[in-house]
């Protein structure tokens, strides 16, 4: 069975992938660090106070999440991904998008070039009727199903 929810596109983009979701937030540093200093192309979280998303790939997938959290270095780290090309493909917040996630994303399509689909205010019910691995389609006006 699918679900439809209606959100605030940000990064406006229509696309389709594979699910992470995560329920307590994104650290950015700490789920990105390992993959950054090691140069990879694949984005394994690395952060081991998520459960959710530890040991997981995160490039390329569509990350549902309720806001990122962590520290001020949280835009930095987006860009970064983006500039070695292991950005995941969207991230869905099931609230308001923080200002750091939000200029980090900006950031890279206009400096980097690489978007980062992004819509939020998906809904409190969002996170509790998506899982890890379904596929979700993203389209232009904000609108995710999960099937």
């Amino acid at each position: 069975m699918s679900r439809t929810f209606k959100g605030r596109p940000l990064l406006a983009g229509a696309c389709q992938g594979e699910a992470l979701v995560t329920h307590g937030g994104l650290n950015t540093l700490a789920s990105y660090e390992r993959a950054l200093v090691l140069h990879s192309k694949n984005a394994v979280c690395s952060d081991q106070n998520n459960p959710d998303l530890y040991k997981k790939d995160m490039a390329g997938k569509i990350i549902c999440l309720p806001q990122t959290i962590g520290s001020t270095t949280g835009g930095l780290v987006l860009m970064t991904v983006c500039s070695v090309g292991s950005q995941p493909k969207a991230l869905l917040f099931a609230n308001h998008i923080d200002s750091l996630a939000a200029a980090g994303v900006i950031l890279s399509d206009i400096w980097v070039g690489r978007r980062i689909v992004v819509v939020d205010q998906l809904g409190p019910d969002f996170l509790s009727a998506v899982e890890s691995g379904q596929t979700i389609s993203i389209a232009e006006d904000g609108t995710v199903t999960a099937s």
